[in-house]
């Protein structure tokens, strides 16, 4: 009865505390599935790395899902800037996900429309993971200081994601790079920044997706309001 207990706790505070919790749960299992399903019927673990990249989706939602029930925590305090730091370096992997589309196709015996089915459902799930873990993070910048302009959160917040976005698809990085490799890391980011012509394309990307990433922020903030 203690580790039915243990679990059921576990379940409330990570992943099955609110309606929110439950549906995104449902989402990703059903992504899941489909992962499950197309191994088992093309012996191949072409998508299995899907798995993977849910799994880096979820974790700055969890951190921000933890935040909800930290009132006295802000962002001033040592912890609250810490949390804040590490969310930073996690959240453009929500949001990654978006590129896994380019697989399209590069998959064999599946149809084309399950392995669209696939991705697209990896896809939408890292899209709400980001989205609601960006709407959390403002609540909590907001809780911290009497008075936040939406865009100047909004904005640098997308920027650094499609930032990220760029750096873990073409640089090949990872979040945890910035610790076990941050010399590399500094030194592409140093010719980016110092020869920006000849990463035209790179930084054409990161704004692009910059400006996508914001309107859909700010759209499904809007939206939200007409189902209420």
């Amino acid at each position: 009865m203690k580790i039915i207990g243990t679990i059921a706790t576990t379940q409330e505070v990570f992943f099955l505390r609110t309606p929110v919790d439950r549906i995104l749960f449902l989402s990703l299992l059903f992504s899941g599935l489909l992962i499950i399903g197309r191994t088992l019927h093309t012996g191949s673990l072409t998508f299995a790395f899907l798995t993977w990249n849910l799994f880096l989706a979820y974790i700055p939602y969890a951190i921000t899902n933890w935040l909800q029930y930290k009132s006295g925590l802000k962002l001033r305090s040592f912890k609250g800037t810490a949390v804040f730091i590490g969310w930073l370096l996690f959240i453009p992997n929500s949001f990654y996900i978006l590129t896994d589309l380019f697989h399209l196709g590069s998959g064999d015996g599946a149809p084309l429309w399950y392995d669209l089915a696939l991705i697209l459902s990896c896809a939408w799930n890292g899209l709400l993971l980001g989205l609601v873990s960006v709407r959390q993070m403002e609540k909590f910048l907001q809780a911290s200081f009497d008075r936040t302009n939406e865009w100047v959160f909004i904005f640098p917040v997308m920027f650094l994601n499609a930032l990220g976005v760029y750096i873990g698809r073409y640089l090949r990085f990872n979040s945890w790079d910035v610790i076990t490799n941050p010399f590399g890391l500094i030194a592409d980011m140093y010719f980016m920044i110092t020869h920006p012509i000849r990463n035209v394309n790179g930084w054409a990307m990161i704004i692009c997706f910059s400006l996508f990433l914001s309107i859909i922020y700010v759209t499904a903030k809007e939206v939200s309001k007409a189902f209420k």
